[in-house]
């Protein structure tokens, strides 16, 4: 029995209690979590803007330790730290095939799986693949990367939801280019780790935009040049500091139909708009036909960063170990298990960065 955290009905509030987590079967890996990073998309799975299969141990950013292994199993033996991912590719569908294993048609077929039961029985699915709010999970061997050396798994936990969004939304979506100005609405975790990432990339301004005017100092700590408070006037705020003409890039980190616009206004004419937040299918965004062609930008969504984790990780732990990175600047609130539904509220609220779940 481990303790973890259940979502036991879509809008339901989350419980924490224990839960019976079978051995390894042929091809799965039994990890001891070090730490969780609790993320938006965690708030999106209990309020069902995702579906998944419930009731669920939710989570899917994380990093442990291996305990067991399962038959079949060499990549990963008993004392090894991982990285998890929460979204595997199959390396075969459609998608794959083409070299965007960010898109993979098979990536969350785990998440309807039997993960786990409660005490009492109940049957329990993966939330997103690897459930990570709990202090042991068993996984897929292919949800399971290797840990880079040198770096705490307590940092490398983030590696693997919101830095690799955040860096992939810069490198690999906008593909921002030296000396070009960026605009980032949202400074949340994978906002702070998108203000990094362009600062990294050699941006020469980077604008930081959000509600709360208390994480000015946290978008400058992670590169942010300037710092705008988010209002209908916005837009009209990012032209005047870049010379009238709006930014090269925007990157949305939000999910709201106003966001999204704010961005795409925001964005100088021939620019390029990349939308990472998450939002309900109910909500819409629109575009007159004439401005589409007017402005001449593009706007594109980013699904994990457009990253392959297993080509990125080492990328991102070299940008770590040389300083350029810094892991622990996205956490604003080390808690624990129980502590995740107050980070829920916090999310909510629009307070602070990444809360992580130390175990």
């Amino acid at each position: 029995m481990v303790r973890a955290a259940v979502l036991p009905a879509v809008g339901a509030p989350l419980e924490v209690t224990d839960i019976e987590l079978p051995e390894p079967g042929p091809g799965q890996v039994r990890i001891r979590l070090a730490a969780a990073g609790v993320c938006h998309s965690d708030l999106s799975l209990s309020n069902g803007t995702m579906r998944v299969p419930v009731p669920a141990v939710l989570g899917h950013e994380g990093a442990g330790t291996v305990l067991s292994v399962g038959e079949g199993v060499t990549h990963v033996v008993p004392g090894d730290d991982v990285v998890l991912n929460w979204a595997p590719s199959c390396g075969s569908c459609h998608y794959c095939e083409l070299g965007e294993v960010w898109l993979c048609a098979d990536a969350l077929t785990g998440a309807g799986n039997i993960h786990a039961r409660t005490a009492d029985g109940t049957e329990l699915h993966p939330g997103l693949n690897v459930a990570a709010f709990a202090e042991e999970t068993v996984v897929a061997a292919n949800c399971a990367l290797p840990a880079p050396d040198g770096i705490p798994l307590t940092d490398a936990a983030l590696l693997g939801c919101a830095v690799l969004t955040g860096y992939g939304a810069v490198h690999h979506s906008a593909r921002v280019r030296a000396g070009e100005t960026v605009v980032v609405f949202g400074v949340g975790g994978v906002g702070l780790a998108v203000l990094q990432s362009a600062r990294i990339a050699g941006a020469s301004k980077i604008i930081a935009v959000d509600v709360s005017p208390e994480k000015e100092e946290l978008a400058r700590r992670a590169g942010a040049t300037d710092y705008v408070i988010a209002s209908d006037t916005t837009p009209r705020a990012i032209r005047r500091l870049t010379g009238g003409q709006g930014a090269d890039v925007a990157v949305e980190c939000v999910g709201r139909p106003a966001t999204i616009r704010g961005a795409w206004d925001s964005t100088r004419r021939g620019g390029r708009t990349t939308v990472v937040g998450i939002g309900g299918k109910d909500q819409q965004v629109t575009f007159n036909a004439l401005e589409i062609f007017h402005w001449g930008r593009t706007l594109s969504g980013c699904v994990y960063g457009n990253a392959d984790p297993a080509r990125d990780l080492p990328v991102l732990a070299d940008h770590v170990r040389a300083g350029r990175l810094d892991l622990s600047a996205l956490v604003t609130e080390h808690i624990t298990l129980d502590g995740i539904p107050a980070a829920f509220d916090n999310m909510i609220a629009g307070k602070g960065g990444r809360a992580l779940v130390v175990f």
